[in-house]
């Protein structure tokens, strides 16, 4: 069990290089104006309920929440309860003028409605333009579908262009009278087919105009969604399907939504077991003990693991194992020494992966699959085709001895520990490079699905969650795990990779909540470190860890509860609420 300080590593103990709707607008609804004055009863009516709230905490108006439940009504058809909600409140969806304003965009009322369009009480100029050029782009198209060509360039040039707006668009409008069969709306001239496209039009009014004006659409259903997820955030032990939220209980999950319990012990390792991964497809786990040998397990759709496949070859501990992108072959890496490809469904090796004179240190798949990736002893990294030769090396400091190399897909940038405490994000076709500098030893790293995030284990005790989505920023910090001499590896997991777990030499595996930071479990039961941990990528109750003790762990929901709540074996559970 050499230290990380040991000179001669071979090991997992290698010396470690010492972040719709409802906008925000100042827009007045002034109701005093033209077809709106306040001499209308319900306008009264209306203007005195402006202040009056509802709700302990007194930050909801009522007529705010009226109109908002009318148009959630409206949408879901029960248009006949609306007239009564409207009638029985006193607080109409719309203002007389806006409901003017909607039946003429519906019936083509183009010059009516860019009328009626000053008369809503809008102060932003800015808005009654735009407004105004899309209601007449519509009139334009649809006079051109009737063929009335004279009476489309008349709108064009004394209506619209008058407008100063969008000048290239309005460029292109004057291409449609030379071409009239480029026509946007062309085959619109159906009664059914020209309604459906002014009620597309109303959809963008709607989004244009502040919602003082026009409620936007759905904002109930909106509303409610933020709040679920609001719910789920801030739930630590959020581990199951969000559509099985209820809207009738605030949302709060258990302890045992996450796994906590050991549902196997595998013990076909006869070495300290420093590495495993599940396959993508979340099917199969490799493994890699101190003993060069690495294990196939697959993931039966009860949940059980089995062993698959024996893989032998190596004649040095096995230090990094990394998944084909479709899941079918993989790649393994002796310390120093070199890398394997395997088949998954015979066990065979397809190839090795060498350097004469130069020690292999770690792999890495293109996501095409057609390439790979691999570090050497020199600091170099090279890309093989598949039948091994080499089509590339960048040397220099390009990596350590630490054996992780990750792949973000998006960016095509291959992520490395190039110096002791500086993690590389190069760009292998670009050529960019980034770095993230840290203050202490980084002794490995993990990636996230996404590809937007990295988890980066340290000397000092300490995980930090860093954003590489663009500008590189720092964004949380996990602490309490055990790590001294010792490689201790960690994973994104869970549902929506809400979780960050980690192995400790202290025998027990920890689980923090990514969002907040706090440390929401630790698991008993091995009896010696714990080198690393892996999700389940598609099951988010099932979470494995690798020990010194000789054993694979896997985690799961407590059987008895999981049975109570519904089956979840190597499914999705599904939570409704606390437990």
């Amino acid at each position: 069990m050499g230290g990380v300080e040991d000179v001669e590593p071979p090991s997992k103990r290698v010396k470690v290089s010492s972040g719709d709707s409802g906008g925000n607008s100042n827009s007045a609804f002034l109701i005093g104006q033209g077809n709106c004055s306040l001499s209308n009863p319900m306008a009264r009516l209306l203007e005195s309920q402006d202040d009056e709230v509802v709700g302990s905490k007194g930050l909801i108006k009522k007529a705010e929440i009226v109109r908002v439940m009318a148009e959630a009504l409206y949408s879901l058809g029960y248009s006949e309860t609306v007239a009564r909600l409207e009638e029985e409140s006193g607080i109409p969806l719309h203002s007389p003028v806006v409901d003017l304003f909607m039946r003429q965009i519906l019936e083509g009322e183009w010059d009516e409605s860019v009328s009626v369009l000053h008369k809503i009480g809008l102060v932003d100029e800015s808005i009654i333009k735009l407004a105004s050029f899309i209601i007449l782009e519509q009139k334009f198209f649809e006079l051109l579908d009737e063929d009335k060509i004279m009476d489309a360039l008349k709108t064009l040039r004394t209506e619209i262009s008058p407008l100063h707006i969008h000048d290239e668009r309005v460029r292109e409008m004057s291409s449609f009278i030379v071409s009239p069969s480029q026509n946007s709306l062309d085959g619109t001239s159906s009664k059914e087919l020209k309604l459906e496209s002014r009620k597309k039009l109303l959809d963008e009014l709607r989004k244009l105009l502040p919602p003082t004006v026009m409620i936007p659409e759905k904002r109930l259903v909106h509303l409610i969604e933020q709040a679920l997820v609001l719910q789920k955030d801030a739930c630590r032990f959020h581990n199951s399907a969000i559509g099985e939220m209820s809207l009738l209980t605030d949302h709060q999950c258990g302890r045992d939504h996450i796994p906590n319990q050991t549902l196997q012990i595998l013990q076909e390792h006869d070495d300290e077991v420093w590495f495993l991964q599940f396959s993508h497809n979340g099917k199969y786990l490799a493994s890699s003990d101190g003993d060069h040998l690495v294990i196939i397990w697959e993931v039966m759709p009860d949940g059980h693991v089995s062993l698959k496949h024996k893989l032998l070859g190596h004649q040095k501990p096995v230090s990094y194992i990394c998944w084909s992108p479709d899941d079918d072959q993989l790649l393994t890496c002796g310390v120093e020494e070199v890398v394997r490809r395997w088949d998954i469904a015979n066990g065979q090796c397809l190839h090795t992966y060498d350097k004469n004179g130069l020690g292999l240190v770690s792999c890495a798949w293109a996501p095409d699959g057609k390439t790979v990736f691999s570090g050497a002893t020199d600091k170099s990294i090279s890309m093989w085709d598949l039948e091994g030769k080499e089509l590339e090396c960048w040397k220099g400091q390009r990596t350590t001895k630490i054996a992780d190399l990750g792949i973000n897909s998006k960016e095509r940038e291959l992520i490395s520990v190039c110096k002791e405490r500086v993690i590389l994000l190069f760009g292998w076709e670009s050529k960019s490079e980034k770095f993230i500098e840290e203050d202490q030893l980084i002794t490995s790293f993990s990636l996230s699905d996404d590809g937007k995030f990295i988890l980066i284990s340290l000397s000092n005790e300490e995980l930090h969650l860093w954003n590489i989505d663009g500008h590189t920023r720092l964004v949380a910090k996990y602490k309490g795990h055990k790590r001294s001499r010792f490689v201790v590896r960690s994973c994104f997991g869970g549902l929506e990779q809400a979780f960050i777990a980690s192995g400790s030499e202290d025998s027990q595996v920890y689980v923090w909540h990514r969002l907040s930071g706090e440390l929401v479990l630790t698991l008993d039961g091995h009896s010696g470190a714990v080198n690393c941990v892996s999700w389940n990528p598609v099951n988010p109750h099932m979470l494995a860890s690798a020990s010194d003790d000789r054993t694979i762990r896997i985690w799961g929901l407590n059987r008895v509860k999981a049975d109570s709540n519904g089956s979840h074996c190597n499914g999705v559970h599904h939570c409704n609420g606390g437990t």
